[in-house]
C-alpha cells in the first residue's frame, strides 16, 4: 500500500493483529542462538554487536563457531583494540567479507576511546562508530538496550513486502523503511519482541526460495497470500559465481597470508592463482587499497 496515504482503523488493526501473531509465534518457535538473552543466559551489548557484524550477507549457520570463539577471545571492545588488526583478521578466518573484522575492530578502539570501553546505546552515537550503518544501528541499540527503533533487514523487508504490502516485488528503500516504521507497535517491550520476530519469521519460514505457508502463523492475514503469491516482475535472483572470481583470488591470496607469520614475498604469491597473472596482481593491489594487506618491498603482510 502506498505510505503516503492515511492509514485506515482497519488497516492499522490488521497491522496489529499481524505482530500479535507473530510475537506469539515466536515466543516458542525462536530459535536458541547464543547471542539472544535468555532467563538463564546474560549476553553483552559487545556481543549483540559482534553478532550483527557477523551476520551481514551471512548465514547463522556459519556465524556460531566464529562468533563464539571471537567473544571468549575478545569478550570486551577494549580487548579487540589492544590486539593487532592481523589477528582480528586471522580470527576472522573463511567467515568472508573480511573488510568487517577490519571495521569491527575500528568500531571497537572507537568505542575505547570515545566511550569508555563501553558499546553506546545512544543510536547517534552508534551511527558514529565505523562500519555501523543504519541498519546495524538500529540492531545494536534494539537487540543490545530494549529500545524501540524499526530494524529492517532483507528477512524483515520480505515479511513486509508479503504480509503487509501484498506484493512479491521490493518498494523503493524509503517506502520500506516508511512501512517498518508504521507497523512498528508504541510499546517498547512489543516492539522489540517484533524486531526479534519478525526477522526469525523471514529467515526460516518466509524464505525467499521456497516459503512454508503452511507453517507461517499470519497465513490467514497475509495479503500476498490472499493475492494468490504474485511473482516477482523483477530479474530473479542468481547465485553469485565463485570458481575463477575475482572473490576466490582474494580469497586464496588473504588464506596464504593469515597462514604466515611473517611477511610473504610477493613470488610465493603466484602459486596461489597461477593461471592468472593479471587477476592476481589486480586482487592483491584491492587488498591493499582495502587495508587488508599491507606491502613491505618486495613482500606482503597482514596489516599490524
Amino acid at each position: 500500500m502506498p505510505t503516503n496515504q492515511p492509514i485506515s482503523t482497519t488497516e492499522r488493526r490488521r497491522w496489529s493483529a499481524i505482530v500479535t501473531a507473530v510475537n506469539a509465534w515466536f515466543d516458542h518457535a525462536a530459535r536458541d542462538l547464543p547471542w539472544r538473552p535468555t532467563p538463564t543466559r546474560t549476553v553483552t551489548p559487545w556481543q549483540v554487536m559482534v553478532s550483527e557484524f557477523m551476520l551481514q550477507q551471512t548465514p547463522v549457520s556459519r556465524v556460531l563457531e566464529p562468533w563464539t570463539r571471537w567473544v571468549h577471545r575478545w569478550p570486551s571492545p577494549t580487548a579487540l583494540a589492544d590486539a593487532p588488526v592481523a589477528e582480528a583478521i586471522r580470527a576472522w578466518g573463511r567467515l568472508g567479507y573480511p573488510r568487517r573484522a577490519l571495521r569491527l575492530h575500528a568500531a571497537a578502539t572507537a568505542i575505547t576511546e570515545r566511550h569508555d570501553g563501553r558499546v553506546p546505546s545512544d543510536i547517534e552515537e552508534l551511527r558514529a562508530l565505523p562500519g555501523v550503518g543504519e541498519y546495524t544501528a538500529a540492531a545494536i541499540a534494539t537487540f543490545a538496550f530494549g529500545q524501540r527503533h524499526p530494524v529492517c533487514d532483507v528477512n524483515v523487508r520480505r515479511v513486509l513486502i508479503r504480509a503487509v504490502a501484498g506484493r512479491a516485488q521490493p518498494a523503493t528503500p524509503r517506502a520500506e523503511q516508511a512501512l517498518a516504521e508504521h507497523i512498528l507497535p508504541r510499546n517498547t517491550e512489543r516492539a522489540v519482541t517484533w524486531a526479534a520476530a519478525s526477522m526469525e519469521l523471514g529467515a526460516v519460514v518466509c524464505t525467499s526460495r521456497s516459503p512454508d505457508c503452511a507453517s507461517c502463523p499470519i497465513a490467514n492475514r497475509c495479503a500476498w497470500r490472499a493475492a494468490g503469491h504474485p511473482e516477482s516482475d523483477l530479474p530473479g535472483t542468481r547465485t553469485q559465481a565463485w570458481h575463477g572470481t575475482d572473490r576466490q583470488c582474494r580469497g586464496r591470496l588473504m588464506a596464504h597470508l593469515r597462514g604466515a607469520d611473517q611477511p610473504v614475498p610477493a613470488a610465493d604469491l603466484v602459486y596461489c592463482w597461477p593461471d592468472d597473472d593479471t587477476q592476481r596482481e589486480r586482487c592483491l593491489a584491492s587488498l591493499v587499497t582495502d587495508g587488508l594487506v599491507i606491502r613491505v618491498d618486495e613482500h606482503f603482510a597482514l596489516p599490524h
